[in-house]
């Protein structure tokens, strides 16, 4: 986690699903994170960068999808929206989003730091709809 960046504190790994090798090696994580408002968040996927581009985030992504139902928002930089949009996540206005996410969009807008690297933050919403591939 702090590899990737993903502050540590307050998680709680009972959230977690992990991607595993056969030999136990932990790859991968993600969770679904719960808050006040009752909205639930695909938060904090990370994959070991030499286990990158070979699906692990997918098979992730689409394990927890199989196993909750929607909606569930994530937040993600601007540029990889493209990315969740396989999976059907559509990004949301201000207007659309839940509590919770419209503050912490309207944060990140004070912030500077994401258009200081040419990104903004990206809320998006999978209303359980998979586009066709």
């Amino acid at each position: 986690m702090r590899a990737a960046r993903i502050n540590p504190t307050g998680l709680k790994w009972q959230r977690f699903w992990l991607a595993v090798t056969p030999q136990d090696e932990v790859i991968g994580c993600v969770q679904l994170k719960p808050h006040a408002d009752g909205s639930r968040e695909l938060a904090s996927l990370v994959v070991v960068p030499a286990w990158r581009g070979r699906g692990v985030a997918r098979a992730l992504i689409e394990h927890l999808l199989r196993v909750h139902p929607p909606p569930i928002y994530l937040m993600c930089r601007s540029s990889l929206g493209v990315f969740y949009t396989r999976f059907g996540f559509q990004p949301l206005s201000s207007e659309q989003m839940p509590p919770y996410f419209r503050r912490v969009s309207q944060l990140a807008s004070l912030a500077h730091l994401l258009r200081q690297e040419g990104e903004t933050l990206l809320i998006m919403r999978w209303d359980g709809v998979s586009p066709v591939r």
